[in-house]
């Protein structure tokens, strides 16, 4: 989702969001990798039923990663793909549904942004390889080394978008690697596999929306399914409040900024491309045995709690004294609606509105201001009532004037900051034959040992740099004072002024100057060519924002309202523009049809990137005389817009004519071979099951009818799950053979997996979704304090730091912390009281890593954990004692372990009572979740047998 920095704001003002998760990992014996059993309850001590995997936030990383070397082929990109997936799997370990959705043809709306990356990666690539031959030249001339260029083709990430050979062979690879974990891997045997690969249109996070608002309508679905949804946009969240669901969390990779990355031209760390010098590399081992590897750190993930979310919106728009009933889950509708304002990938956001400024905070003010006199909410279902939002839009236009005035002064004094701790930090700097950076002295008697040194030599030839600087700028001071003068251009001591130091820093050139009077009028002549006089114009960019705000809202409640709908602007309208909008927007146009693939490309892609396509499409491409030439340019502009970076600002891209595309697509579309005819075709998404899944009996029935018709899923033998079923032209069937299309991983000999394509419900047109919370959906305990709660109140209360309200914690006095600390590496230690998982630091290594632990564990009320905790099977062995001791959820004391493992326990048998035989509707007989009892309808789980274990590693 288009809006910088949200998750920053979110996670900074709603801290208790946030919990780091736990993961298991494998272990060796006797050099052999033993895979985590997933089968087992949960570490992070909570049991969730469904998992979502948004694919494309995992196959960017797996295929061009930032920090780590790049894979060699596109083979290894796939067993990177599946790594990444049985990682996330180990970590939520899901006991009902993994549904896997790819990104397909996206709506029109979605295809500008897409358009507009796909040309910016194109662009970059060009003037990296630019930089980095002028670099190369400039290094060698100086008589640097750089190693010879590896001739190897250049991996292009645009080749991640529906229609190209790629996607079709990851859609093939995904579904040799279901059928294997369905196979050999025991936590996969009761779980049902949905796969929407690229074929099947939509969005990745809007199909997995899609299947959950049409499961939720059916009156078979278990309203207290535990949802986690897997991806790093912050649309996700408003997707997952958009649900109404009340359990409902989201995974991530914990952000890190300012990570080290190597030279793109000498591949060593400590320096950029412009600073490189061309030094030899330096031996990685006394033998040089480590070259060629850059280190790297495993990313940890982070849950997303949107119960807790919940819980902070209640107290925020709760609001006393309306002339209407408070309805908390219309609220959060509406503040989902005007988190739109500050961004998204449909729309661009409006000029007043920075969420870096706290946009957000002052719409919400704005909105319990104002929904006193609007008389109602600003949205119902997904449907926006215009004239409350123009309510919101003239309170914002109010205070436009003051908003840019002020954004002007806080850059103002922002640069004055900088330009003030600049001269301090100068100022303060030691004498100059001090050295600094890694090689600075080190203070004796402290026990903190020296960080390692990285890359010396450019370290050193820098410091060498540093002293002739000196020593020129020492004679040329000694000049002018020998000459008893200076220059204009001399500062106080008669040296010459850096540019750094100088008043004036170069900047773009702001031609809009929205802080001073006529804003508006520079602004439409600037940014749309016409003048501000002209109010027509003007109102058909308001009307066309109006249209965006109603699709966007449809799009994230019931679904895509139109396939060919789209903002034909670069820019957004001020919200003081916003007048008269009640009568601008109907209705969209019905039946519209998204894009086919190769069709997509066509409009999505440069012309660097045609040899994705066929060759005489290719051709409309770069031939002068096509008629479509000008939708590919060589060269665009990018207008800052008021931002510093260019990947901020806004790529000048004519817009894609939809009429004129298909018309010169006709006359290529005769030249296509049947392979591409395939993969422009538009598919439908895949349900795998295993042999011991109910529902396995159900669909072989079906192969073996050979029947052609639509066929219902029963609700009863799939957790509650309905939709329609249809056989597959190349199924994965039991007892069959399943080839690898991967050389390095072995072919599946006794398969026990089978697949059919499965279809959503379906629902008329005019049906609505409601969003709200379904009856019988039991809301989570609270988590964060009272609102009540007081410094005088003697309330115990406590945060939750993770997802079980029981966990106990360690605490210790003065003389504990003191003995903890001489026993851990204090460096290291921050882990222990930081953010950091608790004692890891006993097992990073360190100065006192192998001392002993303290010999109280024994003593006191620590009591072993018991047998009955951990279930016994060829993956799993009662735990070593050095990890007991490791693990402080074992020394809180026998009633805080026991009571952690028994809600533990308890949400685990629970769940495992739920997964047998599926879901029962509670109007028959109660679930397990109310004390009833279900009968089983699969055997027992045999685990394969060694010869056909799957090799992890």
């Amino acid at each position: 989702m288009g809006v910088p920095a949200f998750f920053r704001w979110l996670s900074r003002k709603y801290p208790s969001i946030i919990v780091h998760c736990l993961e298991e990992k494998a272990k060796e014996y006797n050099g052999f990798k033993i895979p985590v059993d997933t089968s087992k309850p949960n570490p992070n001590e909570v049991e969730f039923d469904n998992l979502y995997l948004d694919m494309n936030g995992i196959i960017h990383p797996c295929t061009h990663p930032e920090d780590k070397p790049a894979p060699k082929n596109e083979d290894e990109m796939m067993v990177a793909i599946f790594e990444y997936i049985d990682r996330l799997f180990n970590i939520v370990r899901p006991r009902r549904v993994l549904y896997m959705a790819i990104d397909g043809v996206a709506p029109r709306a979605k295809m500008n942004q897409q358009r507009s990356r796909r040309f910016r990666a194109s662009k970059e690539g060009v003037e990296l390889t630019e930089e980095k031959n002028k670099m190369r030249e400039e290094v060698i001339q100086r008589g640097g080394y750089l190693p010879p260029e590896e001739i190897k083709e250049r991996f292009d990430s645009n080749c991640i978008t529906p229609g190209t050979e790629f996607m079709d062979n990851l859609a093939k690879c995904l579904r040799y690697y279901v059928a294997d974990r369905l196979t050999n891997d025991p936590g996969w045997h009761n779980i049902t596999v949905f796969l929407s690969d690229a074929s099947v249109p939509g969005e990745g996070e809007h199909k997995i929306m899609d299947y959950i608002r049409r499961q939720r309508a059916q009156p078979n679905h278990d309203p207290n399914t535990h949802h986690c949804l897997c991806g790093a946009d912050a649309d996700l969240i408003m997707l997952g409040l958009a649900t109404h669901e009340p359990n409902f969390t989201i995974i991530r990779e914990e952000f890190k900024p300012n990570k080290p990355r190597p030279c793109a031209l000498c591949n060593q760390m400590g320096h950029e491309i412009k600073d490189c010098q061309g030094l030899a590399r330096e031996k990685q081992g006394e033998h040089d045995e480590f070259a060629g590897t850059v280190p790297a750190s495993e990313q940890e993930f982070i849950f997303i709690r949107l119960a807790v979310l919940r819980e902070y919106l209640e107290r925020e728009l709760t609001m006393a004294s309306l002339p209407f009933p408070f309805d908390f889950e219309r609220s959060v509708d509406d503040w989902v609606f005007m988190c739109f304002f500050v961004g998204n990938d449909f729309l661009p956001h409006l000029p007043s509105l920075e969420i870096r400024e706290g946009a957000i905070d002052r719409l919400v003010g704005i909105y319990k201001d104002v929904v006193h006199k609007t008389g109602g909410y600003l949205t119902e279902n997904g449907f926006v009532n215009l004239e409350r939002v123009e309510l919101i839009m003239q309170a914002v236009g109010v205070a436009e004037d003051n908003i840019f005035k002020k954004r002007k002064d806080d850059d103002e004094s922002f640069k004055r900051r900088m330009k003030e701790k600049k001269k301090r930090m100068k100022a303060e700097k030691g004498p100059s034959f001090v050295p600094g950076g890694q090689f600075a002295p080190q203070a004796l008697g402290g026990r903190d040992r020296p960080m390692a040194v990285q890359n010396a030599r450019q370290t050193a030839y820098e410091m060498r740099m540093k002293g002739n600087q000196r020593n020129q700028e020492a004679a040329q001071s000694l000049r002018a004072m020998m000459k008893n003068g200076k220059s204009d251009d001399m500062d106080g001591r008669g040296v010459k002024r850096k540019a750094e130091d100088s008043d004036s820093e170069p900047e773009p050139e702001d031609n809009v100057r929205l802080w001073e009077d006529g804003w508006k009028q520079r602004y439409y002549k600037t940014k749309f060519d016409v003048d501000a006089t002209d109010d027509e114009f003007r109102k058909k960019v308001v009307q066309s924002y109006v249209e965006g705000l109603c699709w966007v809202l449809r799009y994230y409640y019931q679904g895509c309202a139109s396939w060919k709908w789209y903002f034909p602007f670069h820019y957004a309208p001020f919200a003081s523009d916003f007048k008269d909008i009640k009568g601008m927007f109907s209705n969209f146009e019905k039946g519209t049809k998204p894009f086919k693939p190769l069709e997509q490309l066509m409009g999505v892609f440069p012309a660097a990137s045609g040899n994705f396509l066929p060759q005489t499409w290719r051709a409309l491409m770069t031939d002068p005389e096509s008629s479509i030439i000008d939708f590919y340019p060589d060269d665009f502009a990018i207008d800052l817009n008021g931002k510093k970076y260019a990947w901020q600002g806004v790529a000048l891209l004519p817009f894609v004519d939809e009429r004129r595309l298909r018309a010169a697509l006709a006359d290529v579309y005769p030249d296509l071979s049947p392979e591409e005819v395939r993969r422009n075709s538009l598919g439908s998404d895949v349900i795998f099951v295993g042999k011991s899944h109910p529902l396995c009996d159900f669909i072989r029935e079906l192969y073996r009818a050979e029947s052609h018709e639509d066929t219902e899923i029963p609700a009863e033998l799939c957790h509650g799950i309905q939709g329609i079923l249809n056989l597959d032209e190349d199924p994965i069937l039991p007892d069959k053979p399943v080839e690898s299309p991967i050389p390095t991983l072995r072919d599946i000999s006794s398969n026990c997996a089978i697949g059919i394509k499965f279809k959503d419900p379906q629902y008329d047109d005019c049906f609505v979704f409601k969003a709200v919370v379904l009856p019988g959906a039991k809301i989570p305990n609270k988590v964060l304090k009272p609102g009540d709660w007081e410094q005088g109140n003697r309330g115990p209360w406590r945060p939750q730091l993770g997802f079980n309200p029981n966990r106990q914690q360690a605490h210790l006095d003065q003389s504990g912390f003191r003995k903890l600390n001489h026993y851990v590496d204090r460096n290291q230690g921050a882990g222990l009281f930081g953010s950091g998982p608790p004692y890891e630091a006993q097992h990073r290594g360190g100065q006192y890593s192998n001392a002993p632990p303290p010999r109280n564990y024994n003593q006191g009320n620590y009591r072993p954990p018991q047998r009955d905790h951990y279930p016994q099977n060829q993956y799993s062995r009662p735990p070593p004692v050095n990890a007991i001791a490791a693990n402080p959820r074992f020394q809180h004391g026998a009633h805080g372990w026991d009571r952690a493992m028994q809600s533990q326990s308890t949400a685990y048998q629970q769940n495992q009572e739920r997964g047998r035989g599926g879901w029962r509707p509670p109007h028959n007989q109660q679930d397990s979740r109310r004390g009833g009892h279900q009968q089983a309808f699969g055997q027992g789980y045999g685990l394969p047998p060694p010869s056909r274990r799957y090799n992890w590693n």
